[in-house]
């Protein structure tokens, strides 16, 4: 493989942004992909997949080059220079490679892999938390799946096409795509492609959307006509999946903090032909108090630690810290409570996280259900999505009643 000096400092870039500075991964790639437009889809796949590597395998790259943050631009290049060997690249004659023990580099590996934390680049508080809450079994499965690297997966746009007809016309694009069993609105790329800038994009056929992400709408069983309540919006990922199920009739309001979130989501339904939802931030209590009683439907998709999604988060490990998770489970424990009075008598909700940890999930749920404010609703059905056993994100979601009366 012939390395090419541009590409390589554009990595130790990104890294630096991303472990020096704080920013997300996702964002800093972004941004760093902007510094040359001559660069070609494998240069630009070569800077995005390896910073995420090395995001995602920080601090086993960085106990193997000895080096502790915060990390200097030859600490970087020292990391590099680590998973160069790994991989079993040709290390460049650049002055920025320190001569580098490979046979000593190789040795270490072998006997780092054999600790979980290390091998699967963990920190220590994380490791213990979910071993605690999973078991070691179950946990160790599930942060090796959650290190794999995110499959793209699209979601049709029901409003607009039939999944037969978007993967013909991604294939007439040169993309193809596979269905996956029992995702009925789901299709899977074998090889990564830059699908934004396909014209079955641009014209709203489809949303990049995980798969265990689709199941969630599915899960609140909507009717077209309905009155619908999305609590926690966002970018509108799972409303606009909620619009294509009400196929555009009733009401689907929208609601968030964030009305920059708000605004792309408006962007988002104008191109997908979403006119049923109704965007609304959150400001005040008010806000949603006036909906009290009234929907036949509401989602609330709570803020969550992130840690089923980690594979598309990697920087997650390293940014969520302890203290986060008890302050995300007070915030749980209020939302469900508040957003719960928005479902009339017979109504449903749908409760869901990308967590896999079940203080913000089944127990959660439990709490609630014991709760004054959960006294009239009962627990339908709940589904618990592992990457180990499903193969996408990790997930929670419960189909919760309220009794008619």
């Amino acid at each position: 493989m012939k390395l090419h000096r541009n590409l390589v400092f554009a990595v130790i870039d990104a890294l630096n942004l991303t472990f020096n500075e704080g920013e997300y991964a996702d964002k800093v790639i972004q941004k760093v992909l902007k510094i040359d437009k001559r660069w070609g889809a494998r240069d630009r796949g070569f800077i995005a997949e390896t910073t995420y590597e090395m995001v995602r395998y920080k601090r086993l790259y960085a106990e193997i080059a000895e080096i502790k943050a915060p990390y200097n631009r030859q600490d970087l290049f020292r990391m590099w220079a680590v998973w160069a060997v790994l991989k079993g690249i040709k290390l460049p004659d650049w002055k920025q490679i320190e001569p580098t023990p490979e046979r000593r580099i190789k040795g270490k590996f072998d006997e780092l892999s054999k600790i979980r934390k290390f091998k699967e680049a963990v920190p220590d508080w994380i490791d213990e938390l979910c071993v605690k809450a999973l078991g070691e079994k179950l946990w160790s499965a599930e942060i090796t799946a959650l290190n794999k690297q995110a499959e793209v997966i699209l979601r049709t746009n029901t409003l607009k096409t039939t999944k037969e007809k978007l993967r013909k016309a991604l294939l007439d694009e040169g993309i193809v795509t596979e269905p996956i069993k029992g995702y009925p609105l789901a299709l899977r790329l074998p090889e990564r492609a830059n699908v934004f800038v396909t014209d079955s994009f641009k014209k709203g056929y489809f949303e990049v959307q995980d798969a265990s992400s689709q199941l969630v709408a599915e899960f609140l069983d909507v009717k077209p006509g309905q009155r619908v309540v999305d609590t926690c919006a966002g970018a509108g990922g799972k409303s606009l999946h909620l619009a294509a199920l009400m196929e555009n009739k009733g009401q689907l309001i929208a609601m968030d903090i964030y009305g920059s979130k708000l605004k792309e989501l408006k962007r988002r339904a104008r191109r997908d032909g979403a006119h049923n939802i109704d965007p609304r931030e959150i400001d005040s209590t008010k806000v949603f108090k006036k909906l009290y009683g009234s929907a036949d439907r509401v989602l609330i998709d709570a803020p969550c630690t992130g840690l089923g999604v980690i594979r598309r988060n990697p920087d997650t490990k390293w940014k969520l810290q302890p203290e986060f998770v008890d302050k995300i489970v007070k915030v749980q424990h209020d939302i469900i409570r508040s957003y719960s009075k928005i479902v009339k008598p017979g109504g449903k909700m749908v409760y869901a996280t990308c967590s896999i940890l079940p203080k913000e999930n089944n127990d959660q749920v439990a709490s609630f259900l014991a709760s004054e404010e959960g006294s009239d609703f009962t627990l339908v059905k709940e589904k618990k999505i592992y990457a180990s056993k499903d193969g996408f994100d990790g997930f929670y979601m419960a189909l919760l009643e309220k009794a008619n009366k």
